[in-house]
């Protein structure tokens, strides 16, 4: 890495965006190294899954797959809860500020 590992997350996420750009707000969203599948259906999820575990595979990349999981049907991501019922705010975001001490 030029200037040692300071522009090592920026250039990975730079990569991981050139590699993924055709599926971006398609069915995926990437941020640093978790990368997110979303879709309509569990037959559409399994295509997506298989295209995004292709591209990695083609692009000599590779995912501990011990760390990835598979057909949630809710998660917590970047703060917030993402289900089928929509998107929300965490609740553990929401807390922590209804807890912050006013002055």
């Amino acid at each position: 890495m030029p200037f040692g590992l300071t522009n090592a997350l920026a250039m990975f996420m730079d990569l991981m965006n050139k590699v993924f750009k055709l599926f971006l707000d398609k069915f995926v969203i990437m941020f640093i190294d978790y990368i997110l599948i979303y879709s309509s259906s569990p037959e559409k999820h399994e295509v997506y899954i298989r295209r995004v575990l292709q591209v990695l595979r083609g692009n000599q990349l590779y995912a501990k797959i011990d760390k990835y999981e598979f057909w949630l049907k809710e998660i917590v991501f970047l703060g917030h809860v993402i289900s089928t019922e929509g998107i929300l705010v965490s609740p553990r975001k929401v807390k922590a500020l209804l807890k912050w001490e006013r002055l």
